[in-house]
């Protein structure tokens, strides 16, 4: 399941913080601006291009809805960094939080208090638990990701034929581990493609390109790398081509056009997937806008602007649509936009 600085959302982060040391900060002549929605937007870590763009289309909503943008998240992609984040959310007294959780379960307890103080939450991207949010945004569904990434890999080995490893995240991130399931269940279409591994690079350049090199060396005949990581698919690419591979091993997966234009053009990376990350944020701010001023996403379709609409299922869980695919016909103009 994506190095340019953060400067922003560490700047939003420290704000929160200090906010959170007090009373919420009295308008200082500005009625209308201290009346806005205010919507705390938490990645899964700053400094990752995927949630750059989210960041992006946030923004771009909440410029059409009359809000405000806190976008903010840990340093590093761990649940309790993102708890530290929250609990900062929550002093502000922020009216929606949105968040990618860096694990499904150990943020239900500060997303309940959160809930208990009138504040709206969602989870984006890789869901929250049920008990600890309102509904969860899929930019896909969980099947039409995992058979998307494993419909790649048999493209880019010789009649479907070779062994196969992942890069994902970490060991608890919800959204990677359900799309790794679904391809696992999507496997017997591919008879002649051999899955033989899962590494975790935590989300972490460096460990993602450490875990692909021993891949390399563990499986010397591996045809194709599946990274489910922003991250790891861009650290993949350098390991592969690092050690001379290009070409002989295939790299795919999901990843940011902006990062992969120069190993599509290589041919390191032939293909691979991705929602818009920018609609995603564009999207969630919607829902997140909507469910502050009360709408209730029961057995209806929300809208999410020029994106479209959405219907939540009995669980909360509502989908957009199939991952797009980029190559070398089309990653340069993407490349330009996130």
């Amino acid at each position: 399941m994506l190095r340019r600085a953060m400067l922003t959302g560490a700047a939003s982060l420290v704000a929160v913080v200090l906010a959170g040391c007090g009373e919420r900060p009295q308008p200082s002549g500005d009625v209308e601006a201290d009346n806005k929605l205010r919507i705390g937007i938490v990645a899964k870590s700053l400094g990752n291009g995927f949630f750059d763009a989210v960041h992006k289309g946030a923004d771009e909503a909440a410029a059409t809805l009359d809000a405000e943008i806190i976008f903010t998240g840990p340093t590093t992609p761990t649940a309790e960094g993102q708890i530290e984040t929250l609990n900062a959310l929550i002093a502000q007294r922020v009216d929606a939080i949105a968040i990618s959780a860096n694990d499904p379960d150990a943020l239900v307890p500060t997303l309940k208090r959160a809930m208990q103080r009138g504040i709206k939450v969602i989870s984006f991207d890789s869901a929250v638990a049920k008990e600890g949010r309102v509904v969860h945004l899929a930019p896909s569904s969980d099947v039409l990701i995992g058979q998307t990434v494993l419909d790649l890999a048999a493209e880019l080995v010789p009649d479907g034929k070779g062994k196969m490893a992942v890069v994902s995240a970490t060991p608890t991130s919800t959204n990677q581990n359900a799309w790794l399931v679904q391809m696992q269940q999507y496997m017997p279409k591919y008879p002649c493609l051999e899955y033989v591994s899962v590494v975790y690079g935590d989300d972490v350049a460096d460990k993602s390109y450490r875990e692909t090199v021993a891949l390399i060396k563990q499986y010397p005949d591996l045809a194709v790398i599946v990274s489910l990581s922003s991250v790891g698919i861009v650290a993949a690419a350098k390991a592969v081509e690092d050690q001379g591979l290009t070409g002989k091993v295939k790299v795919t997966g999901l990843g940011l056009p902006s990062e992969l234009a120069g190993y599509v053009r290589k041919g390191v990376v032939p293909k691979f997937a991705i929602w818009n990350p920018i609609d995603l944020g564009y999207a969630t701010t919607q829902v997140a806008v909507q469910l502050a001023r009360g709408t209730q996403p029961e057995d209806q379709e929300i809208s999410i602007g020029r994106v479209g609409a959405v219907k939540f299922d009995g669980n909360g869980i509502g989908a957009m649509a199939r991952p797009f695919i980029y190559d070398q016909s089309n990653v340069e103009q993407f490349a330009a936009i996130f």
